[in-house]
């Protein structure tokens, strides 16, 4: 995404109040699993600001990770479509969310026979570029298999709907039970 030069990239994800916004001086840890480093959203954190739900701390780490140092947003999965138009030039959406955490017995959430075919849904239309496939996934059957990835990846299909897509999927697979994904659009 970042080697297609975005004037700004939208890290959406799920965990944030529905209108929440973040931004410079947002931040988030990791600490909850074992990893004692503080991340700001965009550049160093604040006092007093608002905390970073999971999806955006990570969306943030891996934009560090990557070097990228231009704008970045932070937004739920329904703020996503007017966020997005309100920038005319090159954005970059960085969507994150995971598969269900249903799929094996020892798995967060314990077996559901419904977690793999729903997985499998959303994989193959990351990988073929199906937005209309994950406009039309529903958010109550991804809360139910734990797919903590289903709002975030309805907004996005919604937004570039009626696109031509070039995707590439890099990764799929369960482990610990929890589906990852792990694919790139370029849009036409």
């Amino acid at each position: 995404m970042l080697a297609t030069g975005p004037e700004v990239v939208v890290v959406v994800g799920g965990g944030a109040d529905p209108g929440a916004c973040f931004g410079p001086g947002d931040g988030g840890d990791l600490h909850g699993f074992g990893v004692h480093v503080e991340i700001g959203f965009a550049g160093p954190v604040r006092a007093g600001s608002a905390r970073l739900p999971l999806a955006h701390t990570v969306g943030a780490w891996l934009l560090d990770q990557a070097g990228y140092s231009g704008t970045r947003i932070g937004v739920a999965p329904g703020s996503l479509a007017t966020v997005s138009a309100e920038f005319p030039g090159r954005v970059g959406i960085l969507a994150m969310g995971d598969g269900s955490a249903r799929r094996t017995p020892k798995a967060p959430g314990y077996l559901d026979a419904a977690a793999e075919p729903f997985d499998r849904l959303v994989a193959t239309a990351l990988a073929s570029g199906d937005a209309d496939t994950l406009a039309a996934l529903d958010p109550a059957e991804g809360d139910r298999l734990l797919a903590a990835g289903t709002r975030t990846w309805k907004a996005v299909g919604t937004v570039v709907g009626g696109r031509r897509i070039t995707a590439r999927q890099h990764y799929d697979d369960a482990p610990f039970g929890v589906g990852y994904l792990v694919t790139d659009w370029q849009l036409a």
